[in-house]
């Protein structure tokens, strides 16, 4: 009953059963899907050079089809809304 002693924290080893362990990486390892897809991640250097890792990332696109179905669907979501809340669309259409 040691008063002046700390306890020693017990320590808990865990393996699990199936894993094997000939393969990459460890399978608890935390990682980012698109990661190695991306230059800006994992970037070394200072602040500036992540900030423009990141523009000329989002100057060239690597899929634009994927952007257009974005905005086709941001446009879609638009007009329902206004339909849904009877938004006047003649103020954009030229007085006869």
């Amino acid at each position: 009953m040691g008063l002046l002693k700390s306890r020693k924290n017990k320590q808990f080893g865990y393996k699990p059963r199936y894993y094997n362990h000939d393969g990459d990486g460890s399978p608890f390892k935390i990682e980012q899907k698109f990661d190695k897809f991306r230059s800006t991640v994992n970037g070394r250097g200072n602040l500036k050079s992540k900030f423009v890792n990141a523009f000329d990332e989002l100057k060239n696109p690597q899929d634009r089809n994927s952007t257009r179905i974005i905005l086709l669907i941001i446009a879609v979501l638009l007009l329902i809304a206004f339909y849904i809340i009877d938004f006047d669309l003649s103020i954009f259409l030229p007085e006869k």
